[in-house]
């Protein structure tokens, strides 16, 4: 059975805790535990469906493995900066002794951080990096990510890459110097336009890419860097709309399963994969360090230092670059998905074809 979906089961036996601070429960182990600690978890939003299906159970598993007497408290925030305070709030009221944090907004619950160090409550910046004095910070590399969706984009339009002409579309929080600008530069493309969804769903996307049809005209769009598979799900299906044929190339993130299936299909171009299990490990391996109050050297592979804080110990993972060639030897093998998961009947003809079945 898959980590994330023993997780999954774990999940399922937890009781409510509160309106406010979600679900909570017991997260027991094999694994040495010593005295009783909760964990808080506060994960962002649902839209995008990486939160719910792999980075809460994984993270979940990881507390039962390395501590039998350990309780998590979980609570998503649906993408609401007043509701994350909210449940931050009740997680410091009701005792936790170390939060797991993935914010909606970096700087929203800076004076929570900042009451939280008061109270010996360290925190983990977990995915992005919170204002505030933060104790550790787990992710992947951003840099990398950028430099991959950039080579990507480029590979994929080929030939056609010198004066081609690439929409953005991107969702909250965007970094509007992102590395793959340059690389795409450097290649003679360039971004004729940038679009900022006002979240991560299809329906934001596919709103936004109708206008630029309307706006453009399919003619004049060469690539579509899509910021997630989310957005890049919602971009496909207005370039289907507007009878768009071939496709263009489409970038994403995430390596959600439909979005690999796109890219088997032809859809979609490329996605991003990101090891969530090696994330969610270094940081329930971080969490619990500090909430004994032991070292993160052994942990730690780097440190950041933020207007906020100062050299905080980090781990920045290293993503990886999923297109149709490289399914087997990124998420099929590292178990995330299996063969069958991805090549269901409808997709068996194209799975044939790119060579993953018989």
């Amino acid at each position: 059975m898959k980590p994330w979906r023993v997780g999954i089961a774990v999940a399922t036996a937890l009781v409510l805790a509160s309106a406010a601070c979600g679900t909570a429960g017991d997260t027991r182990g094999s694994g040495v535990g010593g005295a009783d600690l909760t964990v808080g978890v506060l994960l962002p939003e649902t839209e995008t469906s990486r939160y719910e299906t792999f980075d809460r159970p994984l993270i979940e598993q990881a507390v039962k493995e390395r501590c039998r007497e350990c309780v998590v408290r979980y609570a998503n925030a649906e993408n609401d900066v007043q509701i994350q305070h909210q449940q931050m709030n009740a997680m410091l009221s009701q005792g936790v002794d170390v939060l797991i944090l993935d914010p909606v907004q970096e700087g929203y619950l800076r004076g929570l951080i900042t009451e939280a160090a008061e109270m010996d409550v360290p925190v983990v910046s977990y995915d992005r990096v919170a204002e505030g004095p933060i104790s550790g910070y787990v992710s992947f590399d951003a840099d990398a990510i950028g430099v991959l969706q950039g080579e990507g984009l480029v590979d994929g339009l080929g030939s056609r890459a010198d004066g081609a002409r690439v929409v953005r579309v991107e969702g909250p929080l965007w970094n509007p110097e992102h590395v793959a600008v340059s690389i795409l530069e450097r290649a003679g493309a360039h971004i004729t336009r940038t679009y900022v969804a006002s979240g991560w769903t299809p329906e934001n996307a596919y709103a936004i890419m109708v206008g630029v049809i309307a706006d453009l005209g399919v003619d004049k769009i060469d690539a579509v860097w899509a910021a997630n598979d989310a957005l890049a799900a919602g971009v496909i299906s207005a370039l289907k709309g507007a009878h768009m044929n071939p496709l263009p190339p489409v970038s994403g993130q995430d390596a959600d399963l439909s979005a690999v299936q796109r890219i088997v299909s032809g859809e979609q171009y490329m996605t991003i994969y990101k090891p969530y299990e090696l994330q969610a490990e270094a940081a329930v391996d971080m969490a619990l360090a500090l909430a004994r109050g032991q070292s993160l050297r052994s942990i730690a592979t780097g440190r950041i230092s933020t207007d906020t804080a100062r050299n905080v110990p980090s781990v920045e993972l290293t993503p990886a670059l999923v297109t149709v060639g490289t399914i087997e030897e990124t998420v099929v093998r590292d178990g995330m998905y299996t063969i069958s998961e991805i090549c269901t009947p409808k997709y068996r003809p194209s799975c044939k074809k790119a060579g993953l079945i018989d």
